[in-house]
């Protein structure tokens, strides 16, 4: 599948005009760590710190840096820090369709076509879609058009009364999982953006519990020892069983790379693995 531009990206939720102390505070007390420790992290004081949070004392570029390091903030957001500081944003935001990302794209491409047959998709930090390949695009079958358009987002499309949530068979506890996934990334992003996807799909019809239907599947369901929690999707007549594992880029040194994420669905049960594989013969 062909990548397609990428979606709004997530913005800065904070304010260059508050100052950089303000700003590192309240990264500080949102990853609950003290001023003595992250002191001790960065290899400064405590009292240094303070004097940076109250205004006192301007941290340097290399100081801003190593503080937005410890307390595991966010590239987008390290560039705003730098900015509330008074110096120029250090990681560029490259269109993911410009030459430069070439090489990513067509890796990213040769790495998904490579899981096939089994499920796996590319998505920012808004959930937005921008490549799939054919065990994803299997699993869409049928759904309406309209949920298909561009920018396809993977959180509307699951969660969607009409998209796969009809689907999952165990939709009350993968709800709840992409649910509580999206809380962790918007904790650790603060982005306004997000969150309104958050609350657009959490308002969806919530689905009662329900046992699993038996007709689908002539196996239990519980009849497989799952490691973690599967996603369970009726496909043709089938129940198939996946576990979703979500890989990013290790120091990505762009905005646009930092929130990328490849979403891969590895095969729960040998039923799964057995259809799935008669699908490449």
């Amino acid at each position: 599948m062909t990548m397609v531009p990428p979606g709004d990206a997530a913005p800065s939720t904070a304010p260059a005009d508050r100052g950089v102390g303000p700003l590192l505070r309240a990264w500080r007390e949102q990853r609950r760590v003290s001023q003595l420790e992250l002191a001790l992290r960065a290899d400064s004081s405590a009292r240094h710190i303070s004097f940076i949070e109250t205004g006192r004392s301007r941290p340097s570029e290399e100081m801003v840096l190593r503080l937005a390091e410890h307390l595991d903030v966010p590239v987008r957001e390290r560039n705003a820090l730098l900015l509330a500081a008074g110096y120029a944003p250090r990681y560029p935001e490259t269109p993911l369709d410009d030459p430069a990302l070439d090489a990513l794209r067509a890796g990213m491409e040769r790495l998904i076509q490579g899981y096939e047959p089994y499920p796996a998709v590319v998505v920012d930090a808004m959930y937005n879609v921008h490549a799939a390949n054919r065990g994803i695009l299997m699993l869409l079958d049928g759904i309406p058009e309209r949920l298909l358009a561009p920018p396809l987002n993977a959180m509307r499309l699951t969660l969607h009364p009409e998209g796969l949530a009809p689907r999952i068979r165990n939709l009350h506890e993968w709800r709840g999982h992409l649910l509580s996934q999206m809380e962790r990334q918007i904790a650790l992003h603060r982005s306004e953006p997000l969150r309104r996807l958050y609350e657009e799909v959490a308002a969806y019809p919530a689905p009662e519990e329900r046992p699993g239907s038996r007709e689908a599947n002539p196996e239990p369901l519980e009849s497989a020892p799952y490691f973690a929690l599967p996603m369970q999707i009726e496909h043709e007549g089938r129940v198939l069983s996946f576990i979703s594992s979500i890989s990013t880029f290790n120091t990505p040194m762009d905005v646009t790379v930092a929130e990328l994420a490849i979403e891969t669905f590895l095969p729960a049960d040998p039923a799964t693995v057995k259809y799935l594989q008669s699908l490449m013969s």
